[in-house]
């Protein structure tokens, strides 16, 4: 058993950069009040959350990046965890109440490029650059979620 945090929840209307709020209320679609300007690509209850690592972030901005917690589109901002383990499959309880199932890896896109250096949102591509990318989970318990709250992966992997 893996315990992590909540660093940020982050919202926005549609687009990036999504921005820190003091809770956000998750449910089956996601977090109220965040919206997608792409919902072929983006949303919907098997992309309801997108989820990325503090950790990742930071060694991106070690590279000399200029990602940080929301500028690559993520609701949740976790840290303290294997990201390694976030596989299609896994699932973790987020606080209190919620508990989703990661999904799969999220396709990165032109819209997150102003994170990248050189322009190469590619550089946390999962066909390109395992174990980097962002993942996208379905909600199968809501919850309020906050800052500061503990996150716990349940299955370190999934039945195969």
């Amino acid at each position: 058993m893996s315990i992590g945090t909540v660093v940020q929840v982050n919202v926005s209307a549609g687009g990036v950069p999504k921005l820190p709020v003091a809770e956000g209320l998750v449910g089956e679609t996601g977090i109220a009040g965040d919206g997608h300007n792409n919902t072929e690509h983006h949303g919907g209850p098997e992309r309801a959350l997108c989820l990325y690592a503090l950790e990742r972030i930071l060694a991106l901005q070690s590279e000399g990046h200029a990602i940080a917690p929301g500028t690559a589109g993520e609701n949740l901002t976790l840290s303290g965890l294997d990201w390694d383990q976030f596989v299609p499959g896994v699932r973790l309880r987020l606080g209190e109440a919620v508990l989703v199932e990661v999904t799969g890896y999220t396709t990165p896109c032109y819209k997150i490029e102003a994170s990248f250096s050189d322009g190469d949102f590619n550089r946390i591509h999962h066909a390109t650059h395992s174990g980097w990318s962002r993942v996208y989970a379905r909600v199968l318990s809501g919850g309020l979620l906050r800052p500061g709250d503990p996150v716990e992966v349940l299955v370190g992997q999934p039945a195969s």
